[in-house]
């Protein structure tokens, strides 16, 4: 922690400052064509990854085949075909001047992991002279061992039982990491442990992604697609992110430590005016986007969208939706590519969930839907009284999912992050609910009731069971409130943090949809021996539609009136990251990951474990920081400001001047006793916490005990910071680090 003297720290600001808004925007040298000029996007999206089309111009036909069958009916790959691809990559990777390869795993600490292993191998060229050689084979390809024993496993796995190992994935493409020093490989890979475990995120979003498929294709027979084969999950994960420039991050050990300002009062200018939103995207920023795309393109990653955010300094990209495999990949990768350039422009890319107080926080909206293998959109309404039958069974299962497995759905976006920004004025609550938008209200409630619903060609005009015309696409109205939104063809998992892996919700809601896919065609399944088959159908979405009616909300979530509303309904209320960890202890309400094998039991434990352990080193880290910015910082500066308030008063003559400025002195010094009452509060109960060896204890602890004791100092400095001198504060400003941008 720095502990130089104010007058170092406080020449530093306005000198951050000043290099902020001179900093040079920075010029990208973008992929020519054959005539020299700027070559569209098209001619280089994805250059820089080797999937399928790549191997079906570099593969013989036979390896084609065989990688084929692996990918769509899980055949294991023959030898020789994996020593065909890893020629084929190897040969593709050298030519663009890649000289390392890794498996790129997502372990259980929330981000990626990779070693690096050069291409060469060593030759015997004669008794005395070495070759060096590019080489890299099928079983360097396919599995790895990595140094796993320091990667959390939850107890998985004994000391003497400690290797992890690294299995290609297949169904994503393997892609070039190109920095300035150098290209590197990477193989997306699964990380399971010695027994089979898995001790990454990955793994289970396979897992569920391969059950729902099995699961809703068994439905949609039951329902009348009797040449269904496969059904995919899609994914587009909207990434809401801060700019800060690094000049002022370097001046922020808070930022540095933790990811997020643990003080600063509000800026009178934040985000009232509503400006920001969509508003002309600064210079500097732009140039940063530009880039950042740049780089995202080749990786073969499609963003569309780009846009300025409510919160001053906000921003957001979004792709176009894809698998949700590749889809997770790919927003990881997003994710590392936005920091990676922010540093090129002088700037850091902050992706923790609420870095500011007073603000909107970041989230991550999951866009989810289900398509069939002709590429029909399971969630979208059609064009055939079929086509919106099985619209609306997709959709009532879909809710009987959310509805049973809500409470696990709130655990698995649980973070310290997402604690600061859930029920905030810009995220969804705690509350797990489903907004469907009014027609679609209007038409699962004329189903349940049994009546037929009388309204415009573009809507249901009869519930009759075999005259279902067109549903209108997009009637909803987008609930900014709600967790979990049907948008017209998709639903918006809305309550994921901006920080998080999305393999972890998404495979909740796979696992919880794909046990609501079976669970419904067994109640088919009798149904149908006593009715025909759209009779079933409307029976049983009548019935879900019934049973579900307590997860559908469309009013305000952010009021009170729903918090007495959802608990009077019964629904999960899980304000904490303890609350909803308390869930994954729960087998009764976790018994759908075990039946559909996306987790094991012993699976879940660990996950748990794993999840205190992340709590209390984080909100730890957190604190310590703290104490150490108010002892090594606040203080001294506050110290500093007294003793020139007191000089300033023994210098004033006039009785008018010091009975006046003796309030001011009154004023600062009841704000400075504050600050140390609440301090050393504080630091007792950081203490005193720090002394039990039972995480699960101090993770109870943390959020009854030390984070309010946490806030409340927090409270005391930034009273005192719009007391202090402006050219004495020795860290950054709100109004210096988010508003600087506007100058550039």
């Amino acid at each position: 922690m720095n502990t130089t003297s104010s007058t170092t720290a406080n020449s530093s600001r306005p000198n951050a400052f000043l290099a902020s808004i001179e900093a040079p925007v920075r010029k990208i040298e973008r992929i020519k064509d054959q005539f020299g000029k700027e070559a569209p996007v098209s001619e280089y999206f994805g250059c820089m990854t080797f999937g399928l089309a790549h191997m079906r111009e570099k593969l013989p036909k036979d390896a084609y085949a065989h990688l084929i069958k692996t990918l769509e009916h899980g055949k294991k790959l023959p030898k020789e075909t994996a020593e065909a691809i890893a020629s084929a990559v190897k040969e593709w990777s050298v030519s663009k001047g890649v000289t390392h390869f890794c498996h790129w795993f997502q372990p259980m600490t929330g981000s990626t992991a990779e070693k690096h292993d050069a291409f060469i191998s060593i030759q015997h060229a004669n008794h005395s002279e070495l070759r060096v050689i590019e080489r890299f084979t099928g079983s360097q390809l396919i599995q790895g061992e990595p140094d796993a024993s320091s990667f959390p496993s939850g107890g998985m796995r004994s000391t003497f039982e400690a290797r992890g190992y690294t299995a290609w994935d297949p169904t994503s493409p393997l892609f070039i990491i190109e920095e300035e020093n150098g290209k590197t490989l990477c193989i997306p890979t699964v990380f399971f442990g010695y027994h089979g475990q898995a001790l990454d995120n990955k793994t289970p979003l396979l897992r569920s992604v391969d059950v729902l498929s099995n699961e809703a294709v068994e439905f949609l027979k039951l329902v009348g697609d009797v040449d269904a084969k496969k059904v995919q999950t899609t994914l587009g994960a909207e990434q809401e992110y801060f700019l800060v420039d690094k000049n002022f991050a370097a001046l922020r050990p808070d930022l540095l430590l933790t990811g997020r300002t643990l003080l600063g009062a509000s800026s009178a200018r934040g985000q009232q005016l509503e400006d920001h939103y969509f508003g002309s995207i600064p210079t500097r920023v732009k140039s940063f986007m530009q880039e950042a795309e740049f780089e995202l393109y080749k990786l073969g990653i499609p963003i569309k969208t780009r846009h300025n955010e409510v919160a001053p300094s906000q921003f957001e990209l979004a792709p176009i939706f894809e698998d949700m495999n590749i889809a997770s990949d790919h927003n990881l990768l997003t994710m590392e590519v936005l920091k990676r350039v922010a540093l090129k422009h002088g700037m850091i890319c902050l992706l923790h969930e609420k870095p500011f107080a007073g603000v909107n926080g970041s989230g991550k909206h999951n866009n989810w839907s289900m398509a069939n293998d002709k590429g029909e959109n399971l969630l979208e309404p059609g064009h055939t009284p079929h086509q919106n039958l099985r619209f609306l069974a997709c959709l009532a299962v879909t809710l009987r999912a959310v509805h049973k497995n809500a409470a696990a759905m709130r655990a698995a976006i649980a973070s310290p992050g997402n604690d600061h920004r859930l029920g905030a004025n810009e995220a969804p609550p705690a509350i797990i609910s489903v907004f469907l938008g009014s027609l679609l209200e209007n038409i699962l409630n004329s189903i349940e009731s049994g009546k037929a619903l009388k309204a415009t060609d573009e809507q249901i005009i009869d519930l009759g069971v075999s005259q279902i015309p067109n549903i209108s696409k997009d009637y909803t109205d987008r609930n900014r409130t709600s967790p979990f939104a049907f948008t017209g063809n998709k639903f918006e998992f809305r309550a994921v943090g901006s920080s998080q892996n999305v393999a972890v919700p998404m495979s909740f809601l796979n696992a919880a949809v794909a046990a609501s896919f079976k669970e419904s065609a067994a109640e088919l399944r009798d149904l149908l021996k006593k009715k025909k088959r759209d009779e079933a159908v409307m029976e049983l979405i009548r019935k879900v539609v019934k049973e579900t009616k307590n997860i559908r909300f469309s009013g305000n979530g952010y009021s009170d009136e729903w918090k007495a509303e959802a608990k009077k309904r019964g629904l999960p209320i899980l304000n904490t990251t303890p609350d909803a960890l308390e869930v994954l202890k729960d087998k009764k309400l976790t018994q759908f990951l075990v039946d559909t094998k996306v987790l094991s039991k012993e699976e879940i434990e660990s996950r748990y474990h794993i999840a205190v352990e992340r709590y209390v080193k984080t909100l730890d880290i957190e604190h310590t920081t703290l104490l150490e910015l108010t002892s090594t910082y606040i203080i001294p500066t506050l110290e500093k400001q007294m003793e020139q308030l007191g000089e300033a008063h023994e210098a004033m003559s006039s009785a008018v001047l010091k009975k006046l400025h003796k309030a001011r002195m009154t004023q600062f010094e009841e704000v400075f006793a504050d600050v140390l009452t609440t301090y050393e509060t504080f630091k007792a109960k950081v203490e005193k916490s720090r002394k039990g060896h039972d995480e699960h204890k101090r993770m109870w602890d943390i959020v009854k005990d030390l984070q309010p004791a946490s806030f409340a100092l927090r409270d005391a400095v930034d009273a005192a910071e719009l007391l202090v001198a402006d050219d004495m504060w020795p860290l950054p400003k709100y109004r210096e680090m988010l508003l600087a941008h506007n100058l550039s």
